[in-house]
């Protein structure tokens, strides 16, 4: 018996990738999968792999950035499974370039397919359980979205990508605030790992080893994610992991560092003192990838 044995988990972008991984591995722990992607014959061939396993799966293609296409896949998982109890918002795209050279379709396709993306599917569900809860039922429920280092660090060329991974990761701090109390708890991943999106900018650095341990197989991340997605995390809420080979991180947001409290209004000549001041006190972030 897995650690998900009797949960149902819809998952996005689920047809390979990171999503893939994910969907078999939340299999192998028992849960009956979800897989969603916009490539019906990729979720089909990943439900199918999962059958062979003797897991339970149901492929959809239905699209996750409209609330109406949103709820089929919700209505669709009721019917085949029962009761939702896990949503994993991992579904994404990459449109890089110089900020200078972005156009409004690169940033605004990265906002919606991201942004809208994890804002549809995450809001059903949450009405959902929200009601559930008010009834009385007990409720145990998982959102788990997907940021980047791109949003947490920033990365050069890919400012559409990291401002939508940026707002994920402040999203979920605020999914964990407010839904916390119907028995929901709201986590984020950064993982790091070979898929389609880092095929072109990252190949040679991700490129599958001769021998050894594959450091950037996304196999390596489906653990975090199925146990984020278990009864077992239930006193864990409101944080965002990184995730790359072997190691999980914890990342820790922004909060308010060194300050001075001039006590009056200040006077435009004393700002670059009190900048430099402060500056000099602060913990220096982590560069820009690619600076």
């Amino acid at each position: 018996m897995g650690i998900c044995n009797g949960r149902t988990v819809i998952i996005t972008g689920a047809g390979g990738g990171l999503g893939r991984e994910y969907a078999l591995t939340y299999a192998a722990e028992g849960a009956a999968v979800v897989v969603n992607d916009i490539r019906r014959d990729a979720a089909q061939a990943v439900c199918d792999e999962i059958a062979r396993a003797g897991g339970r799966a149901l492929g959809n293609a239905d699209d996750i950035t409209r609330i109406d296409t949103a709820q089929r896949i919700v209505d669709a998982a009721h019917e085949a499974f029962g009761e939702v109890h896990v949503l994993v918002n991992n579904a994404g795209i990459c449109r890089d370039r110089m900020f200078a050279s972005m156009t409004e379709d690169d940033w605004d396709d990265v906002m919606r397919v991201h942004l809208r993306g994890h804002f549809c599917l995450a809001q059903l569900l949450a009405r959902e359980w929200r009601e559930a809860s008010k009834a009385g039922a007990a409720v145990d429920a998982r959102i788990i979205n997907t940021s980047s280092g791109a949003g947490l660090q920033g990365s050069i060329g890919q400012a559409n990508y990291g401002a939508a991974k940026a707002a994920i990761a402040a999203l979920t701090l605020m999914q964990a605030a407010e839904l916390q109390r119907y028995g929901i708890r709201v986590n984020a991943l950064a993982p790091a790992a070979r898929t389609s999106m880092t095929e072109g900018v990252f190949a040679d650095v991700m490129k599958k080893p001769a021998d050894g341990f594959d450091y950037f197989d996304p196999a390596n991340v489906a653990p975090l994610v199925v146990w984020l997605g278990s009864e077992h995390s239930r006193d864990v809420t409101g944080q965002v992991f990184e995730a790359a080979g072997g190691m999980i991180a914890v990342a820790e947001g922004w909060r308010t560092g060194p300050r001075i409290d001039h006590g009056a209004r200040w006077n435009v000549a004393e700002i670059g003192g009190a900048v430099a001041a402060l500056i000099a006190q602060r913990e220096p972030a982590q560069r820009v990838y690619g600076s």
